[in-house]
């Protein structure tokens, strides 16, 4: 008796598998395009979210390195009663350049006067502008720049000249130095206009004079209101401990001491926090897309039936159609995500370059973006793949 042949499954190469599943595709261009838009407006809504705040984050830790973490500043507490005015010593600037560790020291002395664009200004119209006498190292503590002029030195400082910051000096229509602002009784000449000092917004606000000018020309009694010191960075919390001691032995709980570069730190940390609202509304648009390419695969199920029961009845399996339709799917959901990354790092681009922010885009995200992509097409033609694979080819094919 003769020995029956068993048939085999003709199987299906990565090429044959990619050639099946496009078809899909390249027939329904318009309905590819439609339901991949989905995908990729979520993608691109997540990568941009992640972007931007990456992209804000390398700025913030850019400054930090530029200004650095090492600045304390000393400033008058609260005395042991209520209303009791607490004043640093006069050689305190000195003081604090001794303690081992400290780099440099420099102060501001607040004075009591008014600096004002002519004398015909009303005395009240300050434009919430502080005048302070400078010590002639205070703008390399701060690690500052000037935007046109000179800094103070010991010639200048000793006459009335005047160096503002930058808010100060937009305020009283200062552009260049040379002119003259009113200070108490008498004008001063701008020397110098500042660079914006992020770590002392309260200079950016000022006008300041000399030290030795200050004392001789406008009553300042010598004693600093505000001590700025460079440390290394190993002994920064050494030196913390150590200034208000010896600023003020007797009472050092009269020296408030604070780190101004706490609050860009903070705010470097605290980054993104805002990003995940954005982030889940960017999750939702991507599943909504998910259910787009679920509606899409479904419908090209109906739609080919006939193709379905013309190659299970060539032999085609039911594995071979079910991988048929989810290759579909997960290329679908592909060009979508591929969409999405390039959308959503154009988008970063975007905004980094019109705020002047480093372009960070991370590899994570777009990495797990695109894997989420993935997945979604996996999980979205899993249904349609396994419909079509249980369909009749008799059935289907009548259908036709």
């Amino acid at each position: 008796m003769p020995r029956t042949r068993r048939l085999t499954a003709a199987r299906l190469g990565p090429r044959d598998v990619l050639h099946v599943g496009s078809a899909g595709l390249r027939s329904r261009p318009v309905r590819v395009v439609l339901s991949a838009l989905g995908i990729a407006i979520g993608i691109a809504t997540m990568i941009a979210v992640v972007g931007i705040s990456a992209s804000s984050q390398a700025q913030l830790l850019r400054q930090l390195d530029a200004l650095g973490t090492n600045m304390l500043v000393a400033e008058p507490g609260e005395g042991m009663f209520s209303g009791q005015e607490v004043k640093l010593p006069k050689d305190a600037v000195g003081m604090v350049g001794r303690i081992g560790g400290v780099e440099e020291a420099a102060g501001t002395g607040d004075l009591r006067s008014s600096v004002r664009r002519s004398e015909k200004i009303p005395e009240a119209e300050t434009g919430g502008i502080a005048v302070k006498a400078a010590t002639e190292g205070l703008l390399d503590v701060l690690r500052g720049g000037l935007a046109s002029g000179t800094w103070l030195n010991a010639a200048t400082g000793r006459y009335p000249s005047v160096v503002l910051g930058h808010v100060a000096a937009e305020r009283l229509g200062i552009t260049e130095p040379g002119r003259q602002v009113w200070i108490d009784d008498r004008y001063f000449t701008v020397i110098g206009i500042l660079d914006p000092l992020p770590l002392a917004p309260e200079i950016e606000r000022s006008a300041l004079v000399g030290w030795a000018g200050a004392e001789r020309l406008l009553g300042f009694d010598g004693h600093p209101t505000t001590v700025y010191e460079r440390s290394t960075d190993a002994s920064v919390e050494d030196v913390q401990k150590l200034l208000a001691p010896t600023i003020d032995p007797q009472n050092p709980q009269n020296v408030s001491v604070g780190d101004p570069s706490s609050a860009l730190k903070a705010k470097a940390a605290t980054e993104g926090a805002f990003s995940t609202l954005l982030l889940g509304l960017g999750g939702i648009a991507l599943l909504v897309g998910g259910v787009g390419v679920a509606n899409t695969m479904i419908i090209s199920v109906l739609e080919r039936r006939h193709e379905i029961g013309l190659r299970r009845s060539l032999g085609a399996t039911r594995g071979q159609i079910r991988i048929q339709f989810v290759t579909e799917s997960l290329m679908l959901s592909g060009l979508g995500g591929l969409a999405g990354v390039a959308l959503g790092g154009a988008a970063t681009g975007a905004y980094a370059s019109a705020g002047g922010l480093p372009w960070v885009v991370p590899l994570w995200a777009v990495g797990g973006g695109f894997a989420a992509t993935l997945a979604i097409g996996t999980v979205a033609g899993l249904y349609p793949a396994v419909r079509a694979s249980r369909l009749s080819p008799t059935l289907a094919l009548a259908a036709a």
